[in-house]
């Protein structure tokens, strides 16, 4: 276990499972579909970097939706 610098214990590693990968996916691509009309697919790629992760997703979108701001 390592100490964070905010003082929290967090554990730490450098993989996801196939099974937290995709759930990330899921959660990702549902939020994009707020945004996007997309095919429901997309791609991950997470990698280990000097400053902690980079995350990459990438998917397909047909088109932008409209977005309505709240009132």
């Amino acid at each position: 276990m390592k100490k964070k610098t905010g003082g929290l214990a967090a554990l730490e590693r450098d993989i996801m499972t196939e099974t937290e990968r995709e759930l990330l996916k899921r959660d990702i691509v549902r939020v994009a579909e707020e945004y996007f009309e997309t095919d429901g697919q997309a791609e991950i790629d997470i990698k280990r970097t000097e400053r902690g992760y980079s995350v990459c997703l990438l998917l397909h979108a047909r088109r932008i939706k409209k977005i309505w701001s709240p009132q």
